[in-house]
């Protein structure tokens, strides 16, 4: 099997991985909150990727004091306030409609990045990026225009549009100050902070929780997310992206709502607007050639 067979099975195997984040995801939510849903991932991926950047990085793991700034802004900014809404999301939509609208999170990125870091945008991109954002307003309304007239939207897809959004800002600022940092040493940090503040809002929920009636399955979707979207899946990326390149290795990504859709369909028995189908088609379309524009 040659490296390059090796890797695309690896990234497959990494966007079932987040596809399956927002299944696992949907089943804590609706027994714990997303405040301590977020804690506890960023705490479990901390415990096991800290080590792991530690022995990487040898000499260089520590973080400089003038630079833990910018691991906080990250921390704040994508850890936090991507998950927070994203989990705030799957407590009032379904896990379908919320991967097919964070779908759009490249090209939410490519406009900041204009706006931001000054990338230039052609037509033809921009063009494609009117067609996504006409999908999510589709997927959105459930293909009714008067819902969008009237602002009669579900509330957890919008929460699922802002945290996307965060998480294209994430992009930005990590491309502002990784320069500052290796990517795992980056990520290793952001994982600690993001822990760290949320601690005292957190703490409160840890000690009050009825154990036995919660169940130990949150916990175990929590311990998924911990290991294989956020630490397996984070890795598998780094490889790819040194044998594949950063352009290959993103568009396995267009993916995941796809997985993620029919995932939702098997195992939380969600049944699919149709309509959306074509509507998520048209955000998967675009991001796709979106990504093979040179300019």
């Amino acid at each position: 099997m040659s490296k390059e067979t090796r890797m695309t099975a690896l990234m497959l195997m990494g966007t079932v991985f987040w596809a399956g984040a927002f299944i696992t995801g949907k089943m804590g939510v609706n027994v714990l909150s997303p405040i301590l849903l977020t804690f506890l991932r960023m705490a479990l991926s901390a415990l096991i990727i800290f080590p792991g950047m530690i022995i990487v990085e040898r000499s260089n793991w520590k973080i400089e004091r003038e630079r833990i700034k910018y691991a906080m802004a990250a921390s704040i900014v994508g850890m936090i306030g991507y998950h927070v809404f994203f989990f705030y999301a799957l407590r009032y939509t379904e896990a379908s409609k919320a991967s097919i609208i964070n779908g759009v999170n490249p090209l939410v990125t490519a406009i900041l990045a204009a706006v931001f870091l000054k990338e230039k945008l052609s037509w033809r991109k921009i063009s494609l990026i009117l067609i996504a954002f006409i999908g999510v307003t589709l997927t959105l309304s459930n293909w009714d225009i008067k819902r969008i007239l009237q602002f009669d939207l579900n509330i957890g897809d919008l929460f699922m549009l802002l945290g996307s959004s965060l998480w294209a800002a994430y992009s930005i600022v990590v491309k502002k100050i990784l320069p500052y940092f290796t990517p795992l040493k980056l990520t290793s940090y952001t994982f600690l902070f993001s822990a760290l503040i949320l601690l005292p809002f957190a703490l409160p929920e840890l000690i009050g929780l009825n154990y036995g009636e919660v169940g130990w399955m949150p916990f175990l979707a929590v311990l998924y997310m911990a290991v294989f979207p956020s630490v397996l899946g984070y890795t598998i990326q780094q490889m790819a992206i040194q044998e594949m390149g950063a352009g290959k290795t993103a568009l396995f990504i267009n993916l995941v709502p796809v997985f993620s859709t029919v995932f939702a369909v098997v195992f939380l028995k969600e049944s699919l607007f149709k309509l959306n189908i074509i509507s998520g088609l048209m955000i998967l379309g675009s991001v796709m050639l979106f990504r093979k524009q040179k300019t």
